[in-house]
């Protein structure tokens, strides 16, 4: 099995190499991981501190990782941050995050990379973030007595640790300290298979979005165009999304207002939302006097997304009539009744619970919008269960951040 995994990575790295002649993804991959390990030898020549590296897929799994480096960074300020990346999607956009010292592309999992990454770097400790389990940089760091940790873990039956055919795979779970996992169902998975070594902590998420919420920013113009109505702040608006909503818009005119906030800014969707309702409405760039007599702001910029959900009544987070449901933590922090397509929500354990808790509401398309939403106006018990649900919600899960690293300060001096 070790020499299939090491054949497959290899056909897989092929695959990457003959796809980056044609995907620009794909091309970002393979040139983040040229001459790697001469930029490492770079940056860690003369470095006598000690160095804690924080692994991540993606952007997904560095806002899981955010708060524990957040953590380090505030306990151990004597120590190195190295974080490392699988995916350009999560390294093209954090490339320049300040809150490390170090930020690579991890290199491909081979028994020669694992070893010689660890020789460079020379971690003290090493947290891989949610569904990173990789065969050799695991192994190479346990045979060098190094602790491995494994936060905000989910494990599944369907996962080849829990099949017939997955020794290997559960030889990789062996290579870790410790668990810190966000379900029971986890829990009991692992003990099936003989893991002891794990904890029930739940999502660091939650203490991230909790952090962004507790400092959101004012917003002026979102103040002045809210003034006293009602608002519908949308947010990670996708195509898919505006054929519900925009019947919705313009059905509401005068009696409920919309913030609408696209996952990507382009000229070409911006026109397609303003052709698509027939309300009054503004682009956040071009707004001046007068705001409160709009019916509909649009954002066209990034990063306001989290602080502009406190601002409204109602949210509806887009991405699940697609690839999948964007993050709608950011908007339960409020304490509002959320809305989100029907279709692709059901790998995300927050949405089925809110969904069971009354907090919040898948919807397939723009009648059952309709009637939903009229349901909560129409009796204020109903709406004021769902804001009490989804703020409970959150306050509930804080904490795992802080679980963490209580058993990591017991691995380092301080």
């Amino acid at each position: 099995m070790k020499f299939l995994y090491t054949i497959s990575i290899f056909f897989i790295r092929l695959l990457y190499s003959l796809a980056a002649l044609f995907h620009d993804k794909a091309k970002l991959f393979v040139n983040g991981r040229k001459v790697i390990f001469k930029k490492l030898e770079t940056a860690f020549a003369g470095n006598s501190q000690p160095v804690i590296w924080v692994h991540c897929a993606s952007l997904g799994e560095f806002e899981q990782g955010r708060p524990i480096m957040e953590g380090f960074r505030k306990q151990y300020p004597t120590y190195k941050l190295l974080l490392t990346f699988f995916s350009p999607s999560g390294y093209e956009v954090r490339k320049n995050y300040t809150g490390v010292d170090y930020i690579f592309y991890l290199p491909w999992d081979t028994a020669h990379n694992a070893k010689r990454f660890v020789e460079i770097t020379k971690p003290t400790v090493a947290i891989f973030v949610k569904y990173e389990f990789w065969y050799f940089y695991s192994a190479e760091l346990k045979h060098k007595s190094i602790p491995l940790i494994s936060a905000s873990c989910i494990f599944r039956p369907e996962q080849a640790f829990f099949k017939w055919y997955g020794s290997f795979f559960r030889r990789i779970l062996r290579n870790f300290d410790h668990f810190f996992v966000q379900t029971t169902q986890s829990i009991e998975l692992l003990r099936q298979i003989g893991i002891n070594n794990s904890s029930l902590v739940g999502d660091t998420r939650f203490d991230r979005v909790h952090d962004i919420t507790t400092s959101a920013i004012d917003i002026s113009l979102a103040q002045q165009f809210k003034g006293d109505d009602k608002v519908f702040v949308v947010g990670s608006l996708w195509p898919e999304d505006l054929e519900v909503l925009a019947p919705f818009i313009n059905e509401n005119k005068n009696l409920l207002k919309f913030i609408l906030a696209p996952h990507e800014i382009s000229e070409k969707f911006l026109r397609e939302i303003e052709v698509s309702i027939s309300v009054k409405s503004v682009r956040f760039s071009k707004s001046g006097q007068h705001l409160n007599s709009y019916d509909v702001l649009i954002i066209d910029n990034m990063g306001m997304l989290s602080s502009l959900y406190r601002y409204g009544e109602f949210a509806y987070v887009g991405g699940a009539f697609g690839k999948g449901l964007h993050n709608i933590l950011e908007a339960a922090c409020y304490g509002i009744p959320i809305f989100f397509g029907n279709q692709n929500y059901h790998k995300f354990q927050e949405a089925n619970e809110l969904i069971m808790r009354g907090g919040a509401f898948s919807i397939a398309d723009y009648s059952e919008l309709k009637t939903t939403y009229e349901m909560m106006i129409s009796r204020p018990e109903n709406f004021l269960l769902a804001c009490e649900v989804t703020k409970s919600y959150v306050n509930e899960n804080l904490g795992a951040t802080e679980k963490i690293m209580k058993y990591c300060n017991n691995l380092l001096p301080a």
